[in-house]
């Protein structure tokens, strides 16, 4: 029996209804469903379906009724059965039973209306694969929906869900379902009855725990959690194998989540409550590209973070990060690292500006070579031309003499950064250099005798154990750059420093700086001033964090006239 004769056979009143109303949809429109098989009513004001649109496939049209000469271009009863219905964006309450009457329907489009409810009717319309209900009112879903077994796509967020029915998991084609942003507290165990769900989107909900049964969705590539109050993620979602993209961002997390899933490439799990990261964790993640850590309570990036060796983007953006391992710079696939919002110590400000490859080649230069090697010479060597030399972990230089001899008249560049010095008084034999990198030693004093380098543009001190700015350096006029941040400076003498006409960069930040004396502001070559994380009062935070022109022009304010 053929779909039109079943559809008028449901209908047993079509001879004695009432003449209709004048047609809410243009004759013109129907008559072009007949031929094409799709009726678009979007955005027509429709209050209800209009009952000529149910019976589109069932009664003859009007001038067929009052003409019967018509050419073979207008023979209905040739037409073709309605398979896309698109109600979208009007003012629909109710839904009739009358929708059985379109049974070949494959798309229905209802989202962006006034329902509360559907009829079971909807569970006859066994073609249908695209059901979309988005921005609408309902509250329930009817059991005999759960009944159409072609159905790949059901569009249901933005409603007041509060429950689905066990039922859901008969519709076991379904490659997309959308529930976000309903009233969900609990999901049916059911679901993971959806072997062949693709992308599932869970967001805007007031979860609390997910199903373990979530774990047989072999295909699904993207989960979507965000924004409901998970605590935790079941360890089970590892056996996901097809999962790629995982979305768990504003919930209330306190651990990275446990998860081998071995297709994993994107986790977000930003605005959450994470203080650590711990190495389990992070061993799990094979196969990651992309982590997304913002807004939450991390102190510490581990040195396990070297662990995913896939990764190409992390973001750390407004955590409580204060030091950042210089392993980071031996992940080698990274390409963008988000650090803004952190307090970040030994890091110049402008260095964080200039991108993550000027940051990586920085944090790579901090790097211990052969740690575990003991005090009998140097660990690490590298003479890439005559005039740089990169030495590691050392506690004096008297071991380099005789194999720098020949450099002496040529040596710029010299890394001694991340050893235990605690003096350098040789390094003055070498009248050529142009920059030194003495960070993280031992270092309280510099030799006097360093004024005799009158090459010396920039100097790196950081993390040594300055008590004040070394008295040597007032005399070295050729000097740009000054970084003595993260030692225990509490004074700096103004008036010698405006000696130093070429000094541009000036770095003093973590130190023990009580107050900073006004006439600092008549350094005038100064173009980048680090004074944060001491313990001065004035200037304010709020000025200091407005940039070194505005503590300039603050201290020169405040200069007695």
């Amino acid at each position: 029996m053929s779909r039109l004769k079943r559809a008028a056979q449901m209908d047993s009143l079509a001879g004695f209804r009432a003449e209709k109303k004048e047609q809410a949809v243009p004759s013109g429109l129907l008559k072009a469903a007949r031929k094409s098989g799709q009726l678009n009513l979007s955005d027509r004001g429709l209050t209800e379906v209009p009952q000529e649109v149910y019976r589109l496939n069932v009664d003859p049209p009007e001038d067929a009724k009052l003409n019967v000469s018509f050419g073979a271009s207008d023979r209905w009863w040739e037409q073709t059965d309605l398979t896309k219905l698109l109600l979208s964006s009007n003012q629909l309450t109710h839904l009739s039973d009358d929708i059985r009457l379109l049974p070949a329907l494959i798309t229905l489009d209802l989202h962006d209306n006034k329902l509360s409810s559907l009829p079971s009717a909807l569970g006859e319309l066994q073609e249908l694969q695209q059901l979309r209900l988005s921005n609408n009112q309902l509250r329930s879903l009817p059991v005999e929906l759960c009944s159409l077994k072609k159905l790949s796509s059901l569009t249901l967020q933005q409603n007041l869900q509060e429950s689905l029915p066990e039922e859901l998991g008969q519709l076991q084609n379904l490659t997309q379902l959308d529930l976000s942003n309903n009233h969900l507290k609990i999901l049916p165990s059911s679901l993971g009855c959806l072997t062949c769900l693709q992308k599932l989107n869970l967001s805007n909900n007031q979860l609390s725990s997910l199903p373990d049964s979530l774990a047989r969705l072999c295909n699904v590539k993207l989960l979507d959690c965000s924004k409901n109050q998970l605590t935790d993620v079941p360890a089970s979602l590892s056996e996901m194998s097809a999962l790629e993209q995982l979305y768990l961002r504003h919930n209330k997390l306190r651990l990275l989540p446990k998860l081998l899933a071995p297709a994993l490439k994107e986790l977000y799990v930003g605005n959450n409550h994470i203080e650590q990261l711990q190495a389990e964790q992070l061993a799990c993640l094979t196969a990651i590209s992309l982590l997304e850590l913002r807004d939450n309570k991390i102190k510490i990036l581990p040195e396990k973070i070297t662990l995913l060796s896939t990764l190409t983007r992390l973001d750390v953006t407004n955590n409580d990060i204060t030091t950042l391992p210089a392993s980071v710079s031996l992940l080698p696939n990274l390409k963008v690292l988000l650090l803004e919002g952190n307090p970040l110590r030994g890091i110049r400000r402008d260095l964080l500006t200039k991108g993550t490859n000027e940051l990586l080649t920085y944090l790579r230069g901090r790097i211990k070579e052969d740690p575990e090697r003991t005090d009998e010479g140097p660990t690490a060597m590298t003479l890439p031309s005559q005039a740089r030399v990169n030495v590691h972990s050392i506690k004096t230089l008297k071991l380099l003499e005789y194999r720098l001899q020949e450099f002496l008249s040529s040596l710029s560049d010299i890394n001694l950064a991340f050893n235990r010095l605690s003096c350098c008084s040789d390094i003055c034999k070498f009248l050529q250099l142009v920059h030194i990198d003495l960070r993280n030693n031992q270092l309280s004093d510099l030799p006097s005798d360093m004024k005799n380098l009158t090459k010396l543009s920039s100097i790196i001190l950081s993390y040594n154990r300055f008590k004040s700015f070394p008295e040597v350096l007032y005399h070295v006029v050729s000097l740009e750059t000054v970084l003595l941040g993260n030692n225990q400076v509490g004074k700096v003498d103004p008036q010698r420093l405006m000696k130093l006409v070429r000094l541009s960069t000036l770095d003093l930040s973590n130190n023990d700086l009580l107050s900073i004396a006004p006439e600092l502001g008549l350094c005038t070559s100064l173009r980048s001033l680090s004074l944060e994380g001491n313990p001065f009062r004035a200037p304010r935070a709020a000025i200091v964090a407005r940039g070194t022109d505005a503590v300039l022009d603050y201290l020169r304010s405040r200069i007695p006239t």
